[in-house]
């Protein structure tokens, strides 16, 4: 019989039943058939991407950490985005008939606030990182039918199976797949992405400055120890410079000094460099070649912006002292060692909301299988260098860590 309802019809009807949801979801204990979100995707679209846009972002693809699961002894208890009432417990067996076993994750759903919703979630250890969703309130199990190792064996014992709730649930995460992806795109919608997020989480505007865009900067105005401050909107590292601005508050990316020499000739010193071999190191450029490059050939539109010293510092400025510096430092790597650490240095406190330090280590995790190359410069490198350590895998680092607990924050 729908089938031969005019589009029109469908439409008002479909728009008729969300307001109806909407007033009648609220206040009343009873549950509603739907939720209001779960039909938006069967709206036309000009009705549906501006109701989707106003409530999601990029931010909503973060997972939120809801416990971990360890024994049968110890349930875990948390609300879900569809079902509000969960728990979760882990059973330890030897199905599989190996040598160290497996395990069963009990998964306990009830009071769900509709009857279309699911909730996502994600499970993870230091050696793992899987999902699974579900649909129905009742008791659902996850088989992790052998360990991979002692060692996960040990951590799950002592820590328990990590449990991330995708809180913005199916429709939410798409929303957020599709919020984040233009981050990295190369271009104007990328840009677009860039600046749109930065305004929406940090409150930040890049407004466009009236022609010429390029400052005509003489040399003869720029000395040893001002600053230059870059904020790169596009492309691959675009996407990731605004991230790294909104997790660490700056409203830059990437930064470098100038230097000038005993002949007057102005270089630029900075971390990131690539060299022929395609490593990232630190570098110190003779100022017309790096200047060069940004005005033709970086296409991540960078803003720069030259932020001279107050005279009274510059005054106090050892030029001989940073010349001797940038000189015992070219030509090293980059600093990835440091970098995760430039803005985690508490336990708890650097982490805007909903990142915390489970999601961290559960991004550790996932980052270290899709690439490890990147997770070995990211943070193996760094915490390695923390524990006094070399050539660490990330879940041995992890697993130290957890079984002999030690805050590498509070280390130092």
């Amino acid at each position: 019989m729908g089938s031969l309802l005019c589009p029109a019809f469908k439409e008002r009807y479909l728009i008729f039943s969300l307001l109806f949801s909407l007033a009648f979801s609220h206040g009343y204990a009873w549950k509603a058939p739907f939720y209001p979100y779960d039909i938006l995707p069967l709206l036309p679209r000009q009705v549906s991407w501006p109701i989707l846009n106003s409530l999601r972002n990029a931010v909503d693809l973060l997972p939120t950490f809801v416990g971990a699961a360890s024994s049968s002894n110890s349930t875990v208890e948390w609300k879900g985005a569809c079902f509000y009432k969960n728990s979760a417990w882990m059973e330890f067996h030897n199905k599989s008939g190996s040598e160290f076993g497996g395990g069963t994750l009990h998964i306990k759903t009830s009071k769900a606030h509709s009857w279309t919703c699911m909730d996502i979630y994600i499970f993870s250890t230091p050696y793992r990182v899987t999902w699974d969703y579900y649909f129905l309130a009742r008791e659902h199990t996850f088989e992790f039918k052998m360990w991979k190792g002692k060692a996960e064996l040990e951590y799950v014992k002592h820590n328990g199976v990590s449990i991330f709730l995708m809180e913005s649930g199916m429709l939410g995460t798409l929303q957020a797949l599709w919020d984040v992806f233009p981050l990295f795109s190369n271009t104007g919608w990328g840009e677009n992405a860039n600046l749109a997020f930065l305004k929406k989480h940090m409150k930040a505007s890049f407004a466009q400055r009236p022609q010429p865009w390029v400052t005509n900067t003489s040399v003869d105005d720029i000395h040893s120890g001002d600053f230059l401050a870059i904020s790169k909107i596009r492309g691959l590292w675009g996407g990731f410079e605004t991230l790294e601005k909104w997790v660490t508050g700056s409203y830059a990316g990437h930064t470098a000094v100038c230097l000038k020499d005993s002949e007057g000739k102005l270089w630029v010193g900075e971390s990131g460099h690539e060299n022929e071999k395609g490593e990232d190191i630190i570098a110190v450029l003779p100022w017309d070649e790096w200047w060069e490059y940004e005005l033709t050939k970086d296409d991540t539109n960078p803003h720069i912006a030259l932020l001279p010293l107050h005279p009274d510092l510059r005054a106090k400025f050892n030029e001989s002292a940073a010349w001797e510096y940038a000189r015992s430092m070219a030509g090293k790597p980059y600093g990835f060692h440091n970098m995760i650490f430039s803005w985690i240095d508490t336990t708890y406190g650097n982490y805007p909301p909903p990142i915390d330090a489970h999601l961290v280590a559960s991004v550790m995790t996932i980052w270290n299988q899709m690439k490890p190359e990147y997770a070995a410069n990211m943070w193996n490198e760094a915490l390695n260098k923390r524990l006094g350590t070399e050539g660490k895998k990330c879940f041995i680092v992890l697993l130290f860590l957890c079984l002999s607990r030690v805050l590498i924050f509070q280390k130092y």
